[in-house]
């Protein structure tokens, strides 16, 4: 077997173990909140806490992640995250349990993962070959949706059998087992820029992100689409609670749905094994989010709902890879790193904003409206991106 597959397999299984158990934990805490409160307002500071810490730590994470050793800060956030879950899960197990606790674990989980996203993009083109990079992020995503297809399940099961403190322990021995496979992975350090500056090193990567006629354009299409995606992304529990019942197997057969869509939309990118044109890849999945999001305000029937969520989640895989794999191709190697941190910065912002909007006024206005709405705006800024 060649190194470089070698190099892959190790970093996708780290990778998809460490995912499933933040996708348990994920789901476990918008279950409970949601099914805890039915409160837009403790939504919107959940998701808030869950963003914003990712969105100041990312004004440094990517210089860290072009200036030190990548996998190392993959180990060393992974590690982070785990500690302050296990320390949450604990509290709750003895009874200390509250919202506020919730939203503070919440958002120093969120500064792991900001130190975190940066290094993983940043580090995929040291491992991967160039024209292998749309099919390694097609099977990526394709395995991304395995997981996170029964990590609902999961999560479901656990929170209404044995409690969400259970769940959180999930995210610990998930996260232990991604170190020790991650710790295999040979990846060479970047080459030190000598005694240069980390406010100069960040000053440069977002000149150069901004001035990049490429990448600035995927940036402007990519902060429109985050902000409104937000409603469909953080809503949509609340939005299945209030319409169709608040049974958890109907949150969990809504994150299903959504991820088959996403794994049959993972295996076409991973056969396809290259894009031509990403740009229109880009334009389409836009698009399609917009329509599936507009159907999704107007089904009257749980059963239409879920079948719109699982041709929404299809689009997906395409979207993440044209644009991954574009910055990827684009960007040099030791810039990579800060650009992802820009890109982490626009949705970790404008995700907030659009729950400052939208998290409030679905307490006053159906969920059903902003996702019309939401959709219309969103198809046609699909339509933009190929003038």
């Amino acid at each position: 077997m060649k190194e470089w597959k070698k190099k892959c397999i190790l970093f996708l299984v780290s990778q998809n173990i460490s995912l499933f158990g933040s996708s348990v934990v994920g789901y476990a805490i918008t279950w409970y909140i949601t099914l805890k409160t039915s409160s837009g307002m403790w939504m919107t500071a959940s998701i808030l806490c869950s963003l914003l810490p990712q969105l100041f730590i990312s004004l440094f994470a990517g210089v860290w992640a072009d200036r030190y050793h990548r996998k190392m800060l993959i180990m060393v956030s992974d590690g982070f995250i785990a500690a302050s879950t296990l320390g949450l899960a604990l509290m709750f197990l003895v009874g200390k349990d509250s919202m506020w606790m919730l939203m503070l674990v919440s958002a120093v989980r969120s500064v792991g993962a900001g130190v975190q996203t940066p290094a993983v993009g940043a580090i995929v083109p040291q491992i991967i070959p160039q024209e292998k990079l749309t099919r390694i992020n097609g099977i990526n995503q394709t395995c991304n949706s395995v997981l996170m297809m029964i990590s609902p399940a999961v999560g479901g099961v656990l929170l209404g059998s044995v409690g969400i403190a259970w769940a959180m322990l999930v995210d610990v021995i998930t996260a232990a087992l991604a170190i020790c496979v991650m710790a295999f992975l040979k990846v060479e350090k970047p080459v030190s820029k000598g005694q240069i500056s980390m406010w100069k090193e960040l000053k440069e990567g977002i000149q150069y992100t901004t001035g990049h006629a490429i990448v600035s354009r995927i940036l402007v299409f990519y902060g429109i689409a985050f902000f409104l995606i937000t409603p469909a992304a953080f809503l949509t529990p609340l939005m299945i609670e209030r319409t169709f019942g608040s049974e958890v197997w109907r949150l969990s057969a809504n994150e299903i749905v959504w991820t088959v869509g996403s794994l049959l939309g993972g295996v076409f990118v991973a056969w396809k094994g290259n894009f031509k044109d990403k740009w229109r890849v880009m334009a389409v999945s836009y698009i399609g989010f917009g329509v599936t999001f507009l159907l999704l305000g107007l089904t009257p029937y749980f059963w239409m709902y879920l079948a719109v969520m699982m041709i929404s989640g299809a689009f997906m895989p395409a979207l993440a890879t044209a644009s991954t794999v574009m910055l990827q191709e684009e960007v040099e190697a030791g810039k990579l790193g800060r650009v992802f941190s820009v890109f982490q910065i626009i949705s970790g912002s404008v995700m907030p904003l659009g729950m400052l909007i939208f998290g409030p006024m679905a307490d006053r206005v159906p969920i059903q409206w902003i996702m019309v709405g939401s959709g219309a705006l969103l198809a046609a800024a699909g339509k933009m991106i190929r003038r």
